[in-house]
């Protein structure tokens, strides 16, 4: 598969718009929690609040923010063209809110019990880009 292209089922991949907004404010040091009250909408916010309420031992809230980065990333998925399948490479960066808001609800479903939802979201995560679990691993 070519980085950016379409998969072996020829589906072109789905790169997500920059949220140029969203990185400058954290580029500025605002915290995660002002940045999705800001924008709600972005999935790196609420994947970034996922992180910090996971790293604090709040499993329950993690779950829930990151449920809500996935949810608006579908969203923004659907927004940008996907059609429910194909490639969403870790490469492109903006693509990455979206996908760091799969991981941490793969990870907060783990620590929960939710061994289907673990499974489905693992399987959408490898689908999107297998190399974007691995990536978020080793940060």
């Amino acid at each position: 598969m070519a980085e950016l292209g379409a998969n072996l089922l020829g589906i072109p991949a789905t790169l997500l718009p920059e949220e140029t907004e969203v990185t400058a404010r954290f580029d500025a040091g605002d915290e995660a929690v002002d940045v999705a009250a800001t924008f709600p909408s972005s999935s790196l916010a609420w994947a970034l609040l996922a992180n910090e309420a996971h790293a604090e031992g709040h499993i329950v809230e993690s779950y829930a923010y990151a449920r809500v980065g996935y949810h608006r990333g579908l969203d923004a998925l659907r927004k940008a063209g996907w059609r429910g399948q194909g490639p969403v490479p870790w490469a492109h960066v903006p693509n990455r809110g979206f996908l760091r808001a799969l991981y941490a609800l793969q990870r907060a479903a783990a620590a929960i019990g939710e061994a289907e939802e673990v499974d489905r979201i693992g399987r959408f995560l490898n689908d999107s880009d297998p190399l974007a679990a691995a990536a978020l691993e080793a940060e």
